[in-house]
């Protein structure tokens, strides 16, 4: 179960609301070791309305990493014990879902039933790491690409590339 307290904008940048107090309080009594996500409707909205590129910035200025939607997503991810693994090629970057746990095979299958079923090898970075050096080319030329294989546990921000047989 998730918890999800609205609370005013001064609340949510410093940290500190009575009511998330009392929330917290109540769910480790009464639903010990679920988790509490406070947000601010009214932020949200706001958050909503602006262009895409402005979003982030908006909400440093409010002292906040992430948006309290994207907190909630994180958090019913957690909840449901999946993760979220890419795909790229030279002109997209996807997103894929898989519960936590799950062996790069299943990942694969996760694309197409064919790649799990005929699994050579996924060569695997993690997402960080591949924004950090900025181009894949780059990340082969330096060794960051690992070659991982079926019993590999995939990670959340991996990014896969499958290779699979005929």
């Amino acid at each position: 179960m998730m918890y999800v307290p609205n609370v005013g904008l001064e609340a949510l940048e410093s940290g500190e609301s009575a009511r998330v107090d009392d929330v917290r309080r109540w769910v480790a009594e009464h639903d010990p070791g679920e988790e509490v996500v406070p947000i601010c409707a009214q932020l949200e909205a706001e958050v909503a309305e602006l262009p895409a590129g402005e979003r982030r910035e908006y909400l440093r200025a409010h002292g906040l990493e992430r948006s309290g939607l994207d907190r909630l997503i994180r958090a019913g991810y957690r909840l449901l014990g999946l993760l979220t693994f890419f795909t790229w090629n030279e002109t997209e970057l996807r997103a894929w879902t898989v519960r936590r746990g799950a062996r790069a095979p299943e990942a694969a299958g996760r694309i197409h039933t064919d790649f799990r079923e005929n699994f050579i090898r996924a060569e695997t970075i993690h997402f960080d790491d591949f924004e950090q050096i900025g181009s894949m080319q780059e990340a082969r030329e330096r060794g960051e690409v690992r070659s991982e294989g079926k019993e590999y546990v995939v990670r959340d921000g991996d990014i896969l590339l499958i290779r699979a047989g005929a």
